[in-house]
Protein backbone atom coordinates (compact mmCIF):
# COMPACT_ATOMS: atom_id res chain seq x y z
CA UNK A 1 0.00 0.00 0.00
CA UNK A 2 1.04 3.54 -0.55
CA UNK A 3 1.58 6.08 2.13
CA UNK A 4 -1.70 7.78 3.12
CA UNK A 5 -3.81 4.65 2.77
CA UNK A 6 -4.58 4.87 6.49
CA UNK A 7 -6.97 7.79 5.66
CA UNK A 8 -9.28 5.21 4.03
CA UNK A 9 -8.51 2.21 6.30
CA UNK A 10 -8.77 4.05 9.59
CA UNK A 11 -11.21 6.97 8.96
CA UNK A 12 -11.75 9.44 11.79
CA UNK A 13 -14.92 11.16 10.54
CA UNK A 14 -18.12 9.20 11.36
CA UNK A 15 -19.60 9.76 7.91
CA UNK A 16 -16.42 8.58 6.17
CA UNK A 17 -16.19 5.56 8.49
CA UNK A 18 -19.77 4.65 7.60
CA UNK A 19 -18.97 5.07 3.90
CA UNK A 20 -15.88 2.84 4.05
CA UNK A 21 -17.81 0.20 6.00
CA UNK A 22 -20.63 0.05 3.47
CA UNK A 23 -18.14 -0.01 0.59
CA UNK A 24 -16.36 -3.01 2.10
CA UNK A 25 -19.68 -4.77 2.67
CA UNK A 26 -21.06 -4.12 -0.85
CA UNK A 27 -17.96 -3.85 -3.07
CA UNK A 28 -15.45 -6.13 -1.33
CA UNK A 29 -18.17 -8.64 -0.27
CA UNK A 30 -16.88 -8.72 3.31
CA UNK A 31 -19.17 -10.27 5.93
CA UNK A 32 -21.09 -8.10 8.36
CA UNK A 33 -19.06 -9.50 11.29
CA UNK A 34 -15.72 -8.77 9.55
CA UNK A 35 -16.84 -5.22 8.55
CA UNK A 36 -17.99 -4.65 12.14
CA UNK A 37 -14.57 -5.71 13.52
CA UNK A 38 -12.66 -3.54 11.00
CA UNK A 39 -14.72 -0.34 11.47
CA UNK A 40 -16.03 -0.66 15.04
CA UNK A 41 -19.64 -1.63 14.39
CA UNK A 42 -21.72 -4.60 15.54
CA UNK A 43 -22.95 -7.00 12.87
CA UNK A 44 -26.56 -5.88 13.47
CA UNK A 45 -25.55 -2.27 12.89
CA UNK A 46 -23.88 -3.17 9.59
CA UNK A 47 -27.06 -4.94 8.45
CA UNK A 48 -29.15 -1.89 9.50
CA UNK A 49 -26.89 0.53 7.56
CA UNK A 50 -27.06 -1.68 4.47
CA UNK A 51 -30.88 -1.79 4.69
CA UNK A 52 -31.15 2.01 4.93
CA UNK A 53 -28.77 2.48 1.98
CA UNK A 54 -30.86 0.17 -0.19
CA UNK A 55 -34.01 2.12 0.84
CA UNK A 56 -32.40 5.43 -0.20
CA UNK A 57 -32.48 6.81 3.31
CA UNK A 58 -28.75 7.28 3.62
CA UNK A 59 -27.15 10.58 2.52
CA UNK A 60 -23.42 10.48 3.10
CA UNK A 61 -22.35 13.54 1.07
CA UNK A 62 -23.79 17.09 0.92
CA UNK A 63 -24.05 19.02 -2.35
CA UNK A 64 -21.31 21.62 -2.83
CA UNK A 65 -24.01 24.11 -4.11
CA UNK A 66 -26.69 24.60 -1.51
CA UNK A 67 -30.03 26.07 -2.50
CA UNK A 68 -32.18 25.55 -5.57
CA UNK A 69 -30.66 23.10 -8.01
CA UNK A 70 -32.08 24.88 -11.09
CA UNK A 71 -31.87 28.52 -12.31
CA UNK A 72 -33.61 31.13 -10.17
CA UNK A 73 -36.90 32.54 -11.45
CA UNK A 74 -35.40 36.03 -11.73
CA UNK A 75 -32.74 34.72 -14.07
CA UNK A 76 -35.35 33.03 -16.25
CA UNK A 77 -37.65 36.03 -16.53
CA UNK A 78 -35.06 38.84 -16.50
CA UNK A 79 -34.98 39.35 -20.28
CA UNK A 80 -38.78 39.30 -20.48
CA UNK A 81 -39.07 41.86 -17.66
CA UNK A 82 -36.63 44.21 -19.40
CA UNK A 83 -38.48 43.76 -22.67
CA UNK A 84 -41.78 44.77 -21.05
CA UNK A 85 -40.13 47.72 -19.33
CA UNK A 86 -38.83 48.89 -22.71
CA UNK A 87 -42.53 49.20 -23.60
CA UNK A 88 -42.85 51.61 -20.64
CA UNK A 89 -44.84 49.17 -18.50
CA UNK A 90 -44.95 49.77 -14.75
CA UNK A 91 -43.89 47.22 -12.11
CA UNK A 92 -47.45 46.05 -11.48
CA UNK A 93 -48.23 45.94 -15.20
CA UNK A 94 -45.17 43.76 -15.85
CA UNK A 95 -46.10 41.40 -13.01
CA UNK A 96 -49.65 41.09 -14.36
CA UNK A 97 -48.39 40.43 -17.91
CA UNK A 98 -46.01 37.66 -16.79
CA UNK A 99 -48.71 36.03 -14.67
CA UNK A 100 -51.03 36.05 -17.68
CA UNK A 101 -48.25 34.33 -19.67
CA UNK A 102 -48.14 31.49 -17.14
CA UNK A 103 -45.18 32.71 -15.11
CA UNK A 104 -46.58 33.82 -11.76
CA UNK A 105 -44.36 36.53 -10.31
CA UNK A 106 -44.82 39.23 -7.70
CA UNK A 107 -44.40 42.97 -8.27
CA UNK A 108 -41.58 42.92 -5.70
CA UNK A 109 -39.66 40.38 -7.77
CA UNK A 110 -40.09 42.54 -10.86
CA UNK A 111 -38.86 45.59 -8.93
CA UNK A 112 -35.81 43.61 -7.69
CA UNK A 113 -34.84 42.90 -11.30
CA UNK A 114 -35.36 46.50 -12.44
CA UNK A 115 -33.55 47.95 -9.43
CA UNK A 116 -30.55 45.69 -10.10
CA UNK A 117 -30.44 47.11 -13.63
CA UNK A 118 -30.47 50.69 -12.29
CA UNK A 119 -33.97 51.48 -13.56
CA UNK A 120 -36.33 53.71 -11.55
CA UNK A 121 -40.02 53.35 -10.87
CA UNK A 122 -42.38 55.06 -13.29
CA UNK A 123 -44.80 57.74 -11.99
CA UNK A 124 -48.21 56.49 -10.93
CA UNK A 125 -51.07 57.06 -13.34
CA UNK A 126 -54.70 57.76 -12.65
CA UNK A 127 -56.95 54.67 -13.04
CA UNK A 128 -58.50 55.97 -16.26
CA UNK A 129 -55.08 56.08 -17.95
CA UNK A 130 -53.82 52.68 -16.82
CA UNK A 131 -53.52 49.88 -19.34
CA UNK A 132 -52.58 52.14 -22.26
CA UNK A 133 -49.01 52.09 -23.59
CA UNK A 134 -46.92 54.77 -21.93
CA UNK A 135 -44.89 55.33 -25.08
CA UNK A 136 -47.89 56.80 -26.85
CA UNK A 137 -47.29 60.57 -27.15
CA UNK A 138 -48.98 62.53 -24.38
CA UNK A 139 -51.28 64.98 -26.09
CA UNK A 140 -51.55 68.41 -24.57
CA UNK A 141 -55.07 68.92 -23.26
CA UNK A 142 -56.90 69.89 -20.12
CA UNK A 143 -56.79 67.21 -17.44
CA UNK A 144 -59.79 64.90 -18.03
CA UNK A 145 -59.56 63.69 -14.42
CA UNK A 146 -57.95 65.31 -11.42
CA UNK A 147 -54.93 63.04 -10.61
CA UNK A 148 -55.77 62.56 -6.93
CA UNK A 149 -53.53 60.14 -5.07
CA UNK A 150 -50.52 60.69 -7.31
CA UNK A 151 -47.00 61.76 -6.45
CA UNK A 152 -45.17 63.76 -9.11
CA UNK A 153 -41.48 64.65 -9.13
CA UNK A 154 -40.99 68.19 -10.44
CA UNK A 155 -37.68 69.64 -11.60
CA UNK A 156 -39.09 73.19 -11.46
CA UNK A 157 -41.10 73.01 -8.24
CA UNK A 158 -39.80 76.42 -7.15
CA UNK A 159 -41.97 78.08 -9.81
CA UNK A 160 -45.03 77.04 -7.79
CA UNK A 161 -44.05 79.84 -5.40
CA UNK A 162 -45.22 82.29 -8.10
CA UNK A 163 -48.71 80.79 -8.44
CA UNK A 164 -50.06 82.76 -5.43
CA UNK A 165 -48.85 85.97 -7.12
CA UNK A 166 -50.55 84.97 -10.39
CA UNK A 167 -53.77 84.37 -8.47
CA UNK A 168 -53.47 87.66 -6.59
CA UNK A 169 -52.97 89.54 -9.84
CA UNK A 170 -55.90 87.70 -11.41
CA UNK A 171 -53.85 86.79 -14.49
CA UNK A 172 -56.17 83.91 -15.34
CA UNK A 173 -59.14 86.26 -15.73
CA UNK A 174 -57.05 89.02 -17.34
CA UNK A 175 -55.94 86.69 -20.13
CA UNK A 176 -59.48 85.40 -20.70
CA UNK A 177 -60.88 88.94 -20.99
CA UNK A 178 -58.06 90.27 -23.18
CA UNK A 179 -59.16 88.32 -26.25
CA UNK A 180 -56.08 86.16 -26.68
CA UNK A 181 -56.68 83.35 -29.18
CA UNK A 182 -57.39 79.79 -28.10
CA UNK A 183 -57.54 76.44 -29.87
CA UNK A 184 -60.00 73.54 -29.90
CA UNK A 185 -58.13 71.84 -27.05
CA UNK A 186 -56.29 74.68 -25.28
CA UNK A 187 -57.67 77.84 -23.74
CA UNK A 188 -55.88 81.17 -24.06
CA UNK A 189 -54.68 80.80 -20.45
CA UNK A 190 -53.08 77.43 -21.23
CA UNK A 191 -50.95 78.97 -23.99
CA UNK A 192 -50.20 82.32 -22.33
CA UNK A 193 -49.64 80.57 -18.99
CA UNK A 194 -47.08 78.27 -20.55
CA UNK A 195 -45.24 81.21 -22.11
CA UNK A 196 -45.40 83.02 -18.78
CA UNK A 197 -43.93 80.02 -16.94
CA UNK A 198 -41.15 79.90 -19.52
CA UNK A 199 -40.51 83.62 -18.96
CA UNK A 200 -40.52 83.16 -15.16
CA UNK A 201 -38.10 80.25 -15.60
CA UNK A 202 -35.82 82.67 -17.49
CA UNK A 203 -35.80 80.72 -20.74
CA UNK A 204 -34.35 82.94 -23.47
CA UNK A 205 -36.67 81.83 -26.25
CA UNK A 206 -39.78 79.65 -26.79
CA UNK A 207 -37.56 77.21 -28.65
CA UNK A 208 -35.64 76.59 -25.41
CA UNK A 209 -38.59 75.35 -23.35
CA UNK A 210 -38.10 71.61 -23.87
CA UNK A 211 -36.90 71.09 -20.31
CA UNK A 212 -40.09 72.75 -19.06
CA UNK A 213 -42.49 70.93 -21.38
CA UNK A 214 -41.04 67.59 -20.29
CA UNK A 215 -41.82 68.37 -16.64
CA UNK A 216 -45.18 66.78 -15.65
CA UNK A 217 -45.28 68.92 -12.51
CA UNK A 218 -45.48 72.17 -14.50
CA UNK A 219 -48.21 70.67 -16.67
CA UNK A 220 -50.20 70.06 -13.49
CA UNK A 221 -49.56 73.69 -12.48
CA UNK A 222 -51.72 74.79 -15.44
CA UNK A 223 -54.16 71.88 -15.25
CA UNK A 224 -52.79 70.15 -18.37
CA UNK A 225 -51.74 66.62 -19.25
CA UNK A 226 -48.55 68.10 -20.74
CA UNK A 227 -47.31 71.59 -21.57
CA UNK A 228 -47.55 72.73 -25.21
CA UNK A 229 -44.38 72.17 -27.16
CA UNK A 230 -42.12 74.58 -29.02
CA UNK A 231 -44.01 74.47 -32.32
CA UNK A 232 -47.27 75.55 -30.73
CA UNK A 233 -45.70 78.25 -28.57
CA UNK A 234 -43.78 79.81 -31.45
CA UNK A 235 -46.71 79.83 -33.86
CA UNK A 236 -49.09 80.99 -31.13
CA UNK A 237 -47.03 84.11 -30.41
CA UNK A 238 -47.56 85.26 -34.01
CA UNK A 239 -51.34 85.05 -33.59
CA UNK A 240 -51.35 87.51 -30.68
CA UNK A 241 -52.38 91.07 -31.47
CA UNK A 242 -51.28 94.31 -29.80
CA UNK A 243 -54.85 94.97 -28.61
CA UNK A 244 -54.76 91.87 -26.39
CA UNK A 245 -51.46 92.93 -24.85
CA UNK A 246 -52.82 96.42 -24.22
CA UNK A 247 -55.91 95.06 -22.49
CA UNK A 248 -53.73 92.81 -20.35
CA UNK A 249 -51.55 95.76 -19.34
CA UNK A 250 -54.61 97.80 -18.49
CA UNK A 251 -56.08 95.02 -16.37
CA UNK A 252 -52.73 94.40 -14.68
CA UNK A 253 -52.27 98.03 -13.70
CA UNK A 254 -55.85 98.26 -12.46
CA UNK A 255 -55.27 95.22 -10.27
CA UNK A 256 -51.96 96.61 -8.96
CA UNK A 257 -53.75 99.79 -7.95
CA UNK A 258 -56.39 97.75 -6.14
CA UNK A 259 -53.57 96.13 -4.17
CA UNK A 260 -52.21 99.55 -3.21
CA UNK A 261 -49.32 99.32 -5.67
CA UNK A 262 -48.55 101.38 -8.78
CA UNK A 263 -50.50 104.37 -7.49
CA UNK A 264 -48.56 106.77 -9.70
CA UNK A 265 -48.55 109.41 -6.96
CA UNK A 266 -44.76 109.80 -7.13
CA UNK A 267 -44.77 109.86 -10.92
CA UNK A 268 -43.18 107.56 -13.45
CA UNK A 269 -39.78 106.80 -14.93
CA UNK A 270 -39.86 106.33 -18.71
CA UNK A 271 -37.22 104.87 -20.97
CA UNK A 272 -36.58 103.20 -24.32
CA UNK A 273 -34.61 100.04 -24.88
CA UNK A 274 -33.42 98.77 -28.26
CA UNK A 275 -33.45 94.96 -28.59
CA UNK A 276 -30.93 93.96 -31.21
CA UNK A 277 -31.88 91.46 -33.90
CA UNK A 278 -29.12 88.94 -34.67
CA UNK A 279 -30.52 87.54 -37.92
CA UNK A 280 -30.42 88.81 -41.48
CA UNK A 281 -32.93 90.39 -43.86
CA UNK A 282 -35.27 91.41 -41.05
CA UNK A 283 -37.79 94.20 -41.82
CA UNK A 284 -36.54 96.26 -38.88
CA UNK A 285 -35.39 99.83 -38.52
CA UNK A 286 -31.97 100.75 -37.19
CA UNK A 287 -31.78 102.10 -33.64
CA UNK A 288 -28.88 102.95 -31.39
CA UNK A 289 -28.01 99.93 -29.22
CA UNK A 290 -25.97 101.06 -26.19
CA UNK A 291 -24.51 97.62 -25.57
CA UNK A 292 -23.06 97.62 -29.06
CA UNK A 293 -22.36 101.39 -29.16
CA UNK A 294 -23.71 101.48 -32.69
CA UNK A 295 -26.87 101.74 -34.71
CA UNK A 296 -28.12 98.37 -35.88
CA UNK A 297 -31.35 96.62 -36.80
CA UNK A 298 -33.37 96.26 -33.64
CA UNK A 299 -36.81 96.51 -32.08
CA UNK A 300 -37.46 99.66 -30.05
CA UNK A 301 -39.30 98.96 -26.80
CA UNK A 302 -40.77 101.46 -24.34
CA UNK A 303 -41.18 100.89 -20.58
CA UNK A 304 -42.85 102.86 -17.81
CA UNK A 305 -42.09 102.24 -14.14
CA UNK A 306 -44.03 103.48 -11.14
CA UNK A 307 -41.43 105.44 -9.21
CA UNK A 308 -42.66 104.71 -5.68
CA UNK A 309 -43.35 100.96 -5.95
CA UNK A 310 -40.88 100.22 -8.83
CA UNK A 311 -43.46 98.07 -10.66
CA UNK A 312 -43.38 98.11 -14.44
CA UNK A 313 -46.83 99.24 -15.51
CA UNK A 314 -46.50 99.65 -19.27
CA UNK A 315 -44.54 98.26 -22.20
CA UNK A 316 -44.77 98.54 -25.96
CA UNK A 317 -42.58 96.99 -28.63
CA UNK A 318 -44.70 97.98 -31.63
CA UNK A 319 -42.96 101.34 -32.14
CA UNK A 320 -41.42 102.87 -35.25
CA UNK A 321 -39.00 105.79 -35.42
CA UNK A 322 -41.77 108.15 -36.47
CA UNK A 323 -43.90 107.10 -33.50
CA UNK A 324 -41.17 107.02 -30.85
CA UNK A 325 -41.35 110.70 -29.84
CA UNK A 326 -45.10 110.48 -29.20
CA UNK A 327 -44.96 107.30 -27.12
CA UNK A 328 -44.89 109.40 -23.96
CA UNK A 329 -48.31 110.76 -24.99
CA UNK A 330 -49.52 107.20 -25.65
CA UNK A 331 -48.51 106.31 -22.11
CA UNK A 332 -50.28 109.40 -20.74
CA UNK A 333 -53.47 108.33 -22.58
CA UNK A 334 -53.07 104.79 -21.25
CA UNK A 335 -52.71 105.99 -17.65
CA UNK A 336 -55.66 108.33 -17.96
CA UNK A 337 -57.73 105.35 -19.13
CA UNK A 338 -56.56 103.19 -16.24
CA UNK A 339 -56.56 105.71 -13.38
CA UNK A 340 -59.08 108.26 -14.58
CA UNK A 341 -56.52 111.10 -14.28
CA UNK A 342 -53.39 112.18 -16.08
CA UNK A 343 -50.14 110.70 -14.76
CA UNK A 344 -47.98 112.46 -12.20
CA UNK A 345 -44.46 113.74 -12.83
CA UNK A 346 -42.90 112.03 -15.86
CA UNK A 347 -39.12 111.71 -15.71
CA UNK A 348 -37.14 110.67 -18.76
CA UNK A 349 -33.97 111.14 -20.78
CA UNK A 350 -33.50 113.99 -23.21
CA UNK A 351 -33.59 111.62 -26.21
CA UNK A 352 -37.01 110.18 -25.37
CA UNK A 353 -39.12 112.89 -27.04
CA UNK A 354 -39.09 116.35 -28.68
CA UNK A 355 -39.86 119.89 -27.53
CA UNK A 356 -43.05 119.80 -29.59
CA UNK A 357 -44.33 116.85 -27.56
CA UNK A 358 -43.21 118.57 -24.34
CA UNK A 359 -45.37 121.52 -25.34
CA UNK A 360 -48.36 119.18 -25.75
CA UNK A 361 -47.71 117.78 -22.28
CA UNK A 362 -47.66 121.34 -20.92
CA UNK A 363 -50.99 122.06 -22.62
CA UNK A 364 -52.51 119.01 -20.93
CA UNK A 365 -51.14 120.05 -17.54
CA UNK A 366 -48.89 116.99 -17.27
CA UNK A 367 -45.68 117.67 -15.36
CA UNK A 368 -42.39 116.44 -16.77
CA UNK A 369 -38.69 116.52 -15.90
CA UNK A 370 -35.85 115.81 -18.29
CA UNK A 371 -32.35 116.81 -19.33
CA UNK A 372 -31.44 119.59 -21.74
CA UNK A 373 -28.54 119.21 -24.10
CA UNK A 374 -25.68 121.55 -23.14
CA UNK A 375 -25.11 124.16 -25.83
CA UNK A 376 -21.98 126.29 -25.87
CA UNK A 377 -23.93 129.55 -25.48
CA UNK A 378 -25.73 128.33 -22.35
CA UNK A 379 -22.53 127.01 -20.80
CA UNK A 380 -20.69 130.28 -21.44
CA UNK A 381 -23.47 132.23 -19.75
CA UNK A 382 -23.43 129.96 -16.71
CA UNK A 383 -19.67 130.16 -16.47
CA UNK A 384 -19.69 133.93 -15.86
CA UNK A 385 -22.37 133.84 -13.17
CA UNK A 386 -21.20 135.06 -9.76
CA UNK A 387 -20.86 132.56 -6.93
CA UNK A 388 -23.87 134.13 -5.23
CA UNK A 389 -26.07 132.86 -8.07
CA UNK A 390 -25.40 129.27 -7.06
CA UNK A 391 -27.02 127.63 -4.05
CA UNK A 392 -25.25 124.78 -2.28
CA UNK A 393 -27.55 122.01 -1.05
CA UNK A 394 -27.01 118.72 0.75
CA UNK A 395 -28.28 115.51 -0.82
CA UNK A 396 -28.98 112.52 1.42
CA UNK A 397 -27.09 109.84 -0.43
CA UNK A 398 -24.01 107.72 0.04
CA UNK A 399 -20.73 108.36 -1.73
CA UNK A 400 -19.18 111.58 -2.96
CA UNK A 401 -20.79 114.69 -4.42
CA UNK A 402 -23.40 115.13 -1.70
CA UNK A 403 -23.18 118.95 -1.88
CA UNK A 404 -24.14 120.02 -5.41
CA UNK A 405 -24.59 123.65 -6.37
CA UNK A 406 -27.83 124.67 -8.11
CA UNK A 407 -28.80 127.65 -10.25
CA UNK A 408 -32.58 127.94 -10.80
CA UNK A 409 -34.10 130.18 -13.52
CA UNK A 410 -36.96 130.46 -16.03
CA UNK A 411 -36.15 130.17 -19.73
CA UNK A 412 -37.88 129.87 -23.08
CA UNK A 413 -37.12 127.13 -25.59
CA UNK A 414 -38.08 126.93 -29.25
CA UNK A 415 -41.07 124.64 -29.65
CA UNK A 416 -42.43 125.15 -26.13
CA UNK A 417 -45.01 127.93 -25.90
CA UNK A 418 -44.53 128.79 -22.25
CA UNK A 419 -41.71 129.57 -19.89
CA UNK A 420 -40.13 126.54 -18.33
CA UNK A 421 -37.78 126.05 -15.46
CA UNK A 422 -34.08 125.32 -15.97
CA UNK A 423 -31.95 124.00 -13.09
CA UNK A 424 -28.20 124.00 -13.68
CA UNK A 425 -26.28 121.59 -11.43
CA UNK A 426 -22.54 121.58 -10.82
CA UNK A 427 -20.11 120.00 -8.35
CA UNK A 428 -21.41 116.48 -9.12
CA UNK A 429 -18.25 115.10 -10.68
CA UNK A 430 -18.71 116.48 -14.20
CA UNK A 431 -16.58 119.05 -15.99
CA UNK A 432 -19.61 121.06 -17.09
CA UNK A 433 -22.94 121.77 -15.40
CA UNK A 434 -25.85 119.39 -15.96
CA UNK A 435 -29.03 121.07 -17.18
CA UNK A 436 -32.48 119.95 -16.00
CA UNK A 437 -35.65 121.41 -17.53
CA UNK A 438 -39.20 121.03 -16.23
CA UNK A 439 -42.63 122.63 -16.31
CA UNK A 440 -42.95 122.10 -12.54
CA UNK A 441 -42.61 125.62 -11.19
CA UNK A 442 -43.39 124.93 -7.52
CA UNK A 443 -41.33 121.97 -6.36
CA UNK A 444 -38.00 123.01 -4.76
CA UNK A 445 -34.97 122.67 -7.06
CA UNK A 446 -33.24 120.35 -4.61
CA UNK A 447 -36.20 117.93 -4.69
CA UNK A 448 -36.30 117.94 -8.48
CA UNK A 449 -32.59 117.25 -8.76
CA UNK A 450 -32.89 114.42 -6.24
CA UNK A 451 -35.86 113.03 -8.16
CA UNK A 452 -34.00 112.99 -11.44
CA UNK A 453 -31.01 111.31 -9.83
CA UNK A 454 -33.38 108.58 -8.63
CA UNK A 455 -34.45 108.10 -12.23
CA UNK A 456 -31.27 106.13 -12.65
CA UNK A 457 -33.12 103.38 -10.80
CA UNK A 458 -35.20 102.62 -13.87
CA UNK A 459 -32.04 101.95 -15.82
CA UNK A 460 -30.91 99.55 -13.11
CA UNK A 461 -34.38 97.97 -12.96
CA UNK A 462 -34.54 97.73 -16.74
CA UNK A 463 -31.13 96.10 -16.85
CA UNK A 464 -32.36 93.64 -14.21
CA UNK A 465 -35.43 92.87 -16.34
CA UNK A 466 -33.39 92.51 -19.51
CA UNK A 467 -30.81 90.26 -17.90
CA UNK A 468 -33.19 88.46 -15.58
CA UNK A 469 -35.78 87.60 -18.23
CA UNK A 470 -33.52 87.49 -21.31
CA UNK A 471 -35.40 90.26 -23.08
CA UNK A 472 -32.40 90.80 -25.35
CA UNK A 473 -32.82 87.28 -26.81
CA UNK A 474 -34.92 88.61 -29.68
CA UNK A 475 -37.39 85.91 -30.72
CA UNK A 476 -38.47 87.40 -34.01
CA UNK A 477 -37.82 89.98 -36.64
CA UNK A 478 -41.43 91.12 -36.30
CA UNK A 479 -42.05 93.79 -33.64
CA UNK A 480 -45.56 92.46 -32.98
CA UNK A 481 -44.12 89.15 -31.84
CA UNK A 482 -41.62 90.90 -29.57
CA UNK A 483 -44.47 92.92 -28.09
CA UNK A 484 -45.84 89.73 -26.52
CA UNK A 485 -42.38 89.02 -25.14
CA UNK A 486 -42.19 92.43 -23.48
CA UNK A 487 -45.72 92.02 -22.10
CA UNK A 488 -44.76 88.67 -20.61
CA UNK A 489 -41.66 90.32 -19.15
CA UNK A 490 -43.83 92.87 -17.34
CA UNK A 491 -46.18 90.12 -16.09
CA UNK A 492 -43.29 87.95 -14.89
CA UNK A 493 -41.58 90.93 -13.28
CA UNK A 494 -44.69 91.80 -11.29
CA UNK A 495 -45.07 88.16 -10.18
CA UNK A 496 -41.47 88.26 -8.96
CA UNK A 497 -42.11 91.63 -7.29
CA UNK A 498 -45.21 90.39 -5.44
CA UNK A 499 -43.22 87.40 -4.17
CA UNK A 500 -40.37 89.68 -3.11
CA UNK A 501 -42.78 91.90 -1.15
CA UNK A 502 -43.73 88.86 0.93
CA UNK A 503 -40.14 88.04 1.87
CA UNK A 504 -38.28 89.94 4.60
CA UNK A 505 -35.21 91.81 3.30
CA UNK A 506 -35.99 90.89 -0.32
CA UNK A 507 -38.34 93.78 -1.12
CA UNK A 508 -35.88 95.28 -3.63
CA UNK A 509 -34.14 92.08 -4.75
CA UNK A 510 -33.43 91.65 -8.46
CA UNK A 511 -35.16 88.87 -10.44
CA UNK A 512 -31.83 87.07 -10.68
CA UNK A 513 -31.42 86.99 -6.92
CA UNK A 514 -34.98 85.79 -6.32
CA UNK A 515 -34.48 83.06 -8.90
CA UNK A 516 -31.22 81.83 -7.41
CA UNK A 517 -32.39 81.90 -3.80
CA UNK A 518 -35.92 80.54 -4.10
CA UNK A 519 -37.30 79.62 -7.52
CA UNK A 520 -34.51 77.47 -8.92
CA UNK A 521 -35.57 74.46 -6.82
CA UNK A 522 -36.78 70.91 -7.34
CA UNK A 523 -39.45 69.16 -5.33
CA UNK A 524 -42.27 66.64 -5.18
CA UNK A 525 -46.00 67.24 -5.66
CA UNK A 526 -48.50 65.30 -3.55
CA UNK A 527 -51.96 65.47 -5.12
CA UNK A 528 -55.24 64.84 -3.28
CA UNK A 529 -58.86 65.59 -4.12
CA UNK A 530 -58.67 68.84 -2.17
CA UNK A 531 -55.16 70.20 -2.70
CA UNK A 532 -51.65 69.95 -4.09
CA UNK A 533 -48.82 70.00 -1.56
CA UNK A 534 -45.39 70.95 -2.87
CA UNK A 535 -42.49 69.47 -0.90
CA UNK A 536 -39.59 71.71 -1.87
CA UNK A 537 -36.11 70.19 -1.81
CA UNK A 538 -34.09 71.71 1.06
CA UNK A 539 -32.39 75.01 0.24
CA UNK A 540 -30.31 77.42 2.30
CA UNK A 541 -32.87 80.22 2.04
CA UNK A 542 -36.00 78.25 2.95
CA UNK A 543 -36.14 79.78 6.45
CA UNK A 544 -37.03 83.07 4.73
CA UNK A 545 -40.06 81.42 3.10
CA UNK A 546 -41.06 79.78 6.37
CA UNK A 547 -40.72 83.10 8.18
CA UNK A 548 -42.94 84.69 5.52
CA UNK A 549 -45.67 82.14 6.31
CA UNK A 550 -45.49 79.98 3.21
CA UNK A 551 -45.54 76.81 5.32
CA UNK A 552 -48.99 77.83 6.62
CA UNK A 553 -50.52 79.19 3.41
CA UNK A 554 -53.34 77.49 1.53
CA UNK A 555 -54.05 79.34 -1.74
CA UNK A 556 -57.11 78.38 -3.84
CA UNK A 557 -56.12 78.13 -7.50
CA UNK A 558 -59.01 79.12 -9.82
CA UNK A 559 -57.95 76.92 -12.76
CA UNK A 560 -57.80 73.93 -10.36
CA UNK A 561 -61.48 74.43 -9.50
CA UNK A 562 -60.28 76.24 -6.37
CA UNK A 563 -58.28 73.31 -5.06
CA UNK A 564 -55.65 74.63 -2.68
CA UNK A 565 -51.91 74.96 -3.12
CA UNK A 566 -49.78 74.26 -0.05
CA UNK A 567 -46.05 74.17 0.63
CA UNK A 568 -43.93 72.02 2.89
CA UNK A 569 -40.25 72.35 3.68
CA UNK A 570 -38.95 68.91 4.70
CA UNK A 571 -35.73 68.84 6.77
CA UNK A 572 -32.49 67.68 5.26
Amino acid sequence: MRAGAEYFLEPDEPTQRQYEALRAYFVDSASAAQVGRDFGYSAATVHQMAHELRAGKTELFRSSKPGPKGARKTDRIRDRVLDLRAQDRSVTEIAAALTAEGVPVSAQTVWTILDAEGLERLPRRVPADRGTPRLAPVKTRALPHWPAGTRVDCDHAGLFLLLPAMVELGLHDLVDRAGYPGTRTLSAWHSIGTLLLAKCARNPRPSHVTALTDDPGLALALGLTALPKTTHLTSYSYRVRRESNQQTMTGLTTRLRELGMATGEAGFNLDFHAIRHHGEDAPLEKHYVPRRSQRTRSVLTFFAQDHASTEMVYANADITKNEAAREVLAFADYWAQVAGTDPGLLVFDSQLTTYTVLDELCARGIRWLTLRQRGRTVLDRLEVLPASSWTTVRINRSGRYRHPQLHDELVRLNGIGQQIRQIAVRNIGRDEPTLLITNDLTTPAKALFTRYAERMLIENELDAYIGGFHLDALTSGLPLNVDLDTTLTVLAGNCYRLLAHQLPRYEHATPDRIWRHFLDATGTLHVTDQDVTVDLAPRTYHPVLIDAGYADRAVPIPWWNNRELRFRFPPR
